[in-house]
């Protein structure tokens, strides 16, 4: 399945007509047991990954699960299998629903479940340093070949103090692009948490539930966290960086982690 497709669009008032690529958003339903859990829009691509990620930060699993790809005129299906208590758990929460492609919560069927506190993170040597942070988000900007053909699509990477970006993925979806990532680290072996996650996008609580699941000690974004979901990353022991535009930052949790410098932080 193509992951785009190129339209051609009404003539512009400098110009004749031109040749736009698109990008494409497809059903994909992740399905468990032989039962869907959820259907999802996404980009059609890293759905490996996206089960996977999908599966460790909804807490349906612990373990890497064996995804097989089906796919329909409709949409594709993610089929996995789980065993002992991870399929008595999924059947006591079973939600079958649709999320969009910007919805994080959708399905959830609890207050307490929509903020649920996300894993405790211990980081304790993860040291970053100001031009660590600069170089993530360029790095980011410059591994974005769908959003380059785009213009529609959101980023997560995963940084390495030392090493850089060591995984990007894409989705149109931020969400999805955040579970893609946490599939692709989990099954490339980087499940320590001596790293951060790089986001396109502003900072939720799902992002930070999905980043804790990970064991990220940091996370930082171009665009601003909301203050949920800041009181979370501080509860969770997470450093969250926000707001990274022409050279510039905001700290909000643990400036600990920083290498000695002059920083300047934010109390939400």
């Amino acid at each position: 399945m193509p992951v785009t497709n190129a339209k051609r669009v009404a003539p512009i008032a400098t110009g004749g007509p031109f040749v736009r690529e698109l990008a494409e958003e497809t059903p994909v339903a992740l399905v468990y047991d032989g039962e869907s859990l959820a259907v999802m829009l996404a980009s059609p691509h890293d759905l490996v990954d996206f089960a996977t990620g999908f599966t460790l930060t909804e807490g349906i699993s612990g373990t890497v699960p064996a995804v097989t790809l089906v796919e329909h005129p409709n949409g594709i299906e993610c089929r996995m299998a789980l065993a002992g208590i991870d399929a008595l758990s999924l059947r006591r929460r079973q939600r079958s629903t649709t999320g969009g492609t910007s919805c994080g919560l959708c399905g959830v069927r609890s207050l307490a479940e929509a903020v649920r506190p996300p894993a405790s993170v211990d980081a304790a040597s993860l040291r970053l340093a100001a031009h660590d942070v600069r170089a993530a988000v360029q790095a980011l900007r410059d591994h974005q070949p769908l959003h380059d053909r785009t213009r529609a699509a959101h980023a997560a990477g995963l940084l390495l103090p030392g090493r850089g970006l060591v995984a990007v993925r894409e989705d149109v979806g931020r969400h999805n692009a955040l579970d893609k990532l946490v599939g692709a680290a989990v099954r490339a072996g980087h499940r320590g948490t001596d790293h951060a996650v790089v986001l396109t996008s502003r900072v939720s609580i799902e992002m930070v539930q999905k980043a804790a699941a990970l064991g990220s000690g940091a996370i930082i974004a171009v665009s601003a966290p909301t203050a949920l979901a800041v009181r979370a990353a501080r509860a969770a022991g997470i450093t969250l960086i926000g707001n990274v535009r022409g050279g510039h930052f905001e700290l909000f949790t643990h400036p600990w982690r920083f290498i000695a410098e002059h920083i300047e932080t934010c109390t939400p």
